[in-house]
């Protein structure tokens, strides 16, 4: 049995993409271990069919963070034996890399988005120029991988020679719940990040007679909590905190839409396909979302979105409101979400994971 680690920085009990691709590689028999951190904050982790190891830290923010993360994530490494070691994005690629060569393993590295586009990161030229360098000495040794999309494929395989699988963040195809009784309310899930139009967002709510319901949290979550005070709209921004997938699935479906928004402030922001696009289309509810190349690719084929790029308070208020306005649209972007849902899954998706390490062992 072939044993592989996959390295992140988060809290595992949230990161649905790392559970899914954890879940089945282990169901397809190999032996799998998911290295994230803990916080203060940190709930006991949820049961799974692979193994999970947290890593606490002194620091939890800021270089200092990341310095000692990946001090402990070296040394944790150095004591496991395995066949293979995968990073998740460039936070944790640095030990990976040097305990893959030194122990001569195969290495992955799976790319969740463009990290040094990032707005955190691009905005900050210190910050960026760090990671930029970080990135050219690592990502050309990682001759193995995979991305969320082609156009982030692409620039790795112009930017490093690297040619990358792609494999898609698609939830699993559950039940349909099309049947679930609407209630009154817009549903935002996912990290509440710079770079999410909260800026913009927030104050739109103040025009729609319809309160938006915020799950998850992230490095803007005070920022939008501020926001919020500032344009008196606690009764109608409401923070529900993070909430666990599981209940997220029943959740979600309840919405009357999702909102899916970026700024168009870096390539990550503009070539982003996000966790939520998708769970919104498998939750069966239709979806504001900003009209970027990987999301109108996607709406072309199956039309189950309201594409803006105008993210301004009033035209996000006024995209929102002509969707709450008109019930036959409405109900035909729900009709194609259940269309939609059938082909972009987990269950389809997960082939081409289990293909790639396949053959990666077989090579």
């Amino acid at each position: 049995m072939k044993r592989i680690i996959f390295t992140v920085t988060n809290d595992l009990n949230f990161d649905q993409r790392m559970h899914r691709i954890c879940t089945s590689l282990s169901n397809a028999g190999y032996s799998i271990t998911l290295v994230g951190r803990k916080l203060k904050t940190s709930v006991p982790l949820i049961q799974t069919n692979y193994r999970q190891h947290r890593l606490s830290c002194f620091f939890n923010t800021g270089f200092l963070f990341y310095a000692e993360y990946n001090l402990r994530l070296f040394f944790y490494l150095w004591n496991q034996k395995t066949d293979a070691l995968c990073a998740i994005d460039l936070d944790t690629i640095a030990p990976v890399l040097a305990i893959s060569k030194f122990k001569k393993i195969k290495r992955i590295y799976d790319a969740h988005e463009l990290f040094c586009e990032m707005k955190e990161v691009v905005s900050r030229p210190r910050i960026y120029r760090f990671w930029k360098w970080l990135e050219r000495s690592t990502v050309p040794h990682f001759i193995h991988g995979y991305t969320v999309n082609a156009p982030i494929r692409n620039i790795f395989k112009k930017d490093y020679g690297v040619e990358y699988e792609v494999i898609r963040n698609v939830p699993y195809l559950q039940e349909s719940k099309a049947s679930v009784v609407k209630e009154n309310f817009i549903i935002y899930q996912g990290a509440v990040n710079e770079g999410r139009s909260f800026e913009t967002l927030i104050p739109a709510i103040a025009f729609i007679d319809c309160p938006l319901h915020i799950y998850g949290d992230g490095n803007f979550l005070e920022q939008a909590k501020a926001l919020t005070k500032e344009y008196k709209l606690e009764q109608k921004v409401v923070f529900k905190g993070k909430a666990f997938p599981a209940d997220l699935r029943n959740i979600t479906p309840a919405a009357l839409l999702g909102i899916t928004l970026f700024e168009n402030n870096g390539l990550s922001n503009f070539l982003s396909l996000a966790n939520r696009f998708f769970d919104y289309i498998q939750a069966g509810i239709p979806q504001l979302c900003v009209g970027y190349p990987a999301y109108k690719e996607i709406n072309d084929k199956y039309s189950i979105a309201v594409l803006i790029n105008d993210l301004q308070p009033k035209s996000i208020a006024d995209a929102i409101n002509n969707m709450l306005a008109d019930k036959d649209l409405l109900n035909q972007l729900r009709t194609n979400c259940n269309i939609a849902r059938e082909e972009l899954n987990w269950q389809n998706e997960e082939k081409i994971l289990i293909a790639f390490y396949k053959n990666l062992f077989h090579k």
